[in-house]
């Protein structure tokens, strides 16, 4: 049986051509992803224990620029740990955000991980943590050092004048040298700046303060004796770890980092694979159908059932072995493909070698021959089921009437229960309720696959008259032939319903949300512009100063961050200018006047004033963060906004509790609205700073928004392998369909149908299931869509479902447009057909 078995998959190499490429596309997508992630974490545990190979201990305080409260190392401290035996040498480090920007005046590198540090070196000059291949150290309080990277995208040599900008005003310094560095912010796309030490402490601390310390222990010195001598050193709250310790620590988040990547990316490959599925049960069926005498007379001359089952599932077995190779081959390339990829798009990845483990060898084979011996199972027990009196006749045994009303009613039971859940999760819409919709989800879209064969007829048949009326014959006898078989229309169009419902769903969802986040900005914001950190941390206060003297300014507020401890627990608060801030923001004011914030007064939301049971005058006891207590009264409750803190606060109310204003952002109102004249006012009054960001309107709201689209073009991408696998699915059963009817085509062809309206009937037959799975898959998704954004919408501001017709109408034609793209070769096979021997054929 297993001899036979192999002659019958190279009797049928072209049949089996899909169903390899199918698994193959599945089984890539699986090792790719656990070869990438793999490689990536040994690529980056093995920087985490080279970046701290000579860290004996490291100790990390929390102190920041403006905090006094809270203790840093100082130099007596650093001197100390120093002269403790064992200890080779022991570098203080102070670090902050630093932006360079290149010769257009841009900011170079992404924001949040441009960073500056201070040049610490050592006894013998040099500073052990970066290799200078031009120039050296800053040693002055004009000169920096730049990593390799952001000196080439700058076109920097040592000598020229680099524009850097910290939190505060942008300054122009000299470029001392260029370093090599491990430095995961660098590796993240991001800079890395190096100044003098007096300089980096009095931009990112205090003078002769150290926030973190390295630690280097001399031969034959024990880390762990290290750790024990430095900490009583430290000030309170310093944290102190072995080298060996933090690698670990690092590591571990870097694994638990991929291990979210690995996941979302082993998901989609499941969804791929789970559309072959229906491909390779679609394909060993047809097969069966064609060799059933083979089959029947195999039982005829004595072979089991148990044998006939078992050959079929050897087919299966060895079908998925060839795919598991080419696919795991494919998966590497894929792998390696990415790596270099993320080069290219900015991510740098430390070297290291491509890492083929055992678990993704062992997962790629496993995946590709237990996937295809399960689709091929129900094939196969159908198959042993041929009764040997079957070998008398061509015509194999259809499904009775029976195991359809079974089928139907299995399914439609499945599906109203899948819909009740789902419609149950969307109105209760906590946590509880989105696991009622996921499992309703799951029974939704399995009941509508066991319904596909029976919903193919009047589906279908509401298409007939209008293909008769245009295609004439031809589109009479696509529509016929659509039917036939509808339990291979089902299969076919399911793969397709798969992949669109779930790219409806997402689109329906996304494009819901998007338009929510745009209402959102749109409705609260009257700001012509946004001002805030390229990095995300806070604005100088100079930068304010700067922004109300510029010109064409007619309000400006800052958004400070600011805590209270009032009434129930703490509340969020937002000090912002009286007077201005209701010409930047959309407030409406339910009781009392915004005007009473010049007086010192509050104003609160109206729920937050609710759950604190607080009403316009009265007077709030609160405690600020620098543990003051002070008594304010409320003045006006407005309707919440999305972009405010729940409570807004007078700025000059704050400042006597702050050192260091916490600015988010700058909101301005110009006169005239948004111009460029306008624009490059602010741009010049910020002293055309690269790290400071300046957004108007349309800015704002692709800021907001703008995550949602690129969400939605990644589950586009990771979502286009089962649609490939799905198109297969078309070409393999119109293939194979043309392969079972050479005879009644040869038959059209001698009473008239000429080779053009033959490929006519194919392509629309291929149309007609293609588009049938769509109208079936956007419809589900669309209905998943609005479940899943019901149950958001609580906690998103002005939700209203919102269904993209034009997406939907593209996914339709999209889904036609497969159908004509997978028919091409059928079709071209069925015209090419020799009338006289199709008809003498089989």
């Amino acid at each position: 049986m297993f001899r036979t078995a192999v002659r019958n998959v190279l009797a049928h190499k072209a049949r089996l051509l899909m169903t390899v490429l199918a698994v193959m596309l599945g089984v890539a997508f699986v090792s790719g992803t656990l070869v990438f992630t793999d490689t990536l974490g040994n690529a980056f545990r093995n920087q985490s224990a080279k970046n701290y190979d000579k860290v004996a201990v490291a100790v990390t305080t929390w102190a920041e620029r403006g905090d006094e409260e809270t203790p840093a190392v100082d130099e007596a401290t650093l001197k100390k740990i120093e002269d403790l035996d064992g200890v080779a040498e022991a570098t203080g480090r102070v670090s902050g955000f630093a932006g360079v920007a290149d010769p257009d005046g841009k900011l170079i590198g992404n924001g949040w991980s441009n960073t500056g540090s201070n040049y610490s070196p050592g006894t013998d000059g040099k500073d052990a943590q970066y290799t200078f291949t031009e120039g050296t150290g800053p040693v002055e309080a004009g000169q920096i050092a730049l990593d390799r990277e952001t000196a080439n995208k700058g076109e920097y040599r040592v000598g020229a004048p680099v524009r850097v900008a910290t939190n505060g005003p942008v300054k122009e310094y000299t470029l001392s040298g260029v370093f090599t560095t491990e430095d995961g912010a660098v590796n993240a796309g991001g800079s890395l700046v190096l100044f003098d030490t007096e300089v980096a402490q009095q931009l990112y601390l205090r003078p002769g303060q150290f926030s973190d310390v390295t630690v280097t222990a001399a031969a034959g010195a024990s880390d762990q004796r290290l750790l024990d001598a430095v900490k009583p050193l430290l000030p309170e709250n310093a944290e102190a770890k072995t080298g060996a310790a933090l690698a670990d620590e690092e590591a571990e988040m870097t694994e638990s980092g991929l291990k979210s990547l690995n996941s979302m990316l082993l998901a989609f490959a499941a969804i791929a694979l789970f559309v072959g599925v229906f491909l390779i049960a679609n394909t060993f069926t047809m097969l069966i159908a064609q060799r059933t005498k083979e089959l029947a007379l195999m039982r005829a001359v004595g072979a089991s059932r148990r044998q006939v089952k078992r050959a079929i599932l050897l087919e299966a077995g060895v079908v998925g072995l060839i795919a598991s190779v080419t696919g795991f081959l494919l998966g590497v390339g894929l792998a390696t493909g990415l790596r270099s990829a993320m080069g290219m798009f900015g991510g740098k990845i430390p070297a290291g070698p491509l890492v083929v483990s055992p678990t993704a060898v062992a997962s790629a084979f496993a995946v590709g021959v237990l996937i295809t011996v399960f689709a091929a199972w129900l094939p196969a027990r159908r198959a042993a089921k041929i009764p040997p009196v079957a070998a008398m006749s061509s015509v194999h045994a259809v499904a009775t009437t029976k195991s359809l009303v079974v089928r139907n009613s299995f399914g439609a039971v499945i599906t109203l229960i899948g819909s009740a859940l789902i419609v149950a999760g969307a109105a209760q819409g906590d946590e509880n309720g989105r696991w009622l919709l996921g499992g309703g989800a799951f029974l939704a879209l399995i009941g509508v696959i066991v319904l596909i064969p029976l919903l193919s007829r009047p589906v279908i048949a509401l298409a007939r008259p209008l293909l008769r009326r245009l295609f004439g014959v031809s589109g009479k006898l696509a529509a016929q032939n659509a039917v036939r078989n509808p339990r291979r229309t089902g299969a076919t169009a399911s793969a397709l319903a798969i992949g669109l419902t779930l790219v409806t769903g997402i689109s329906v969802l996304g494009v819901t949300l998007g338009q929510a986040i745009d209402k959102m900005t749109t409705d609260n914001i009257r700001a012509d512009y946004m001002v805030s950190m390229a990095s995300g941390d806070s604005l100088d206060e100079s930068a304010l100063a700067a922004l109300r003297k510029a010109d064409g300014v007619a309000a400006a507020t800052p958004q400070r961050a600011v805590w209270l401890t009032a009434g129930k627990g703490g509340v969020s608060a937002s000090g912002v200018t009286p007077g201005d801030v209701e010409k930047v923001f959309n407030l409406k004011v339910v009781s009392g006047s915004l005007s009473s914030l010049k007086d010192g007064e509050i104003a609160v939301d109206r729920k937050t004033a609710k759950s604190h049971g607080w009403k316009t005058g009265d007077s709030v006891p609160v405690t600020f963060d620098d543990e003051k207590k002070e008594t304010l009264k409320v003045g006006a409750l407005y309707e919440g906004n999305e972009f405010l803190s729940p409570v807004l606060i007078p700025e000059d109310v704050v400042d006597p509790h702050e050192s260091v204003a916490d600015i988010r952002e700058v909101w301005l109102t110009m006169d005239g609205g948004q111009s460029a004249a306008n624009e490059k006012a602010v741009i010049d009054a910020l002293g055309d700073n690269p790290a400071m960001s300046v957004m108007d309107r349309q800015g704002i709201r692709d800021m907001f928004g703008g995550f949602i689209n690129t969400a939605l073009n990644i589950m586009y991408a990771l979502l286009a392998m089962a649609l490939v696998i799905a198109v297969l699915g078309v070409v393999n059963t119109l293939a194979m369909s043309v392969f079972e009817r050479q005879q009644e085509i040869g038959m059209l062809r001698a009473i008239g149908l000429d080779r053009r309206r033959v490929k006519r009937m194919i392509r629309l037959e291929a149309v007609v299931i293609s588009l049938f799975g769509a109208v079936v898959g956007v419809g589900l998704g669309t209905f998943l869509g609005w479940a899943i954004g019901k149950s958001l919408s609580a906690s998103i501001p002005g939700y209203a479902l919102v269904i993209p017709w034009d997406r939907l109408a593209l996914f339709l034609v999209l889904a036609g447009l497969v159908g004509v793209l997978a028919s091409l070769w059928p079709a071209r096979s069925g015209a090419k057909l020799n009338m006289l021997t199709a008809i003498k054929t089989e």
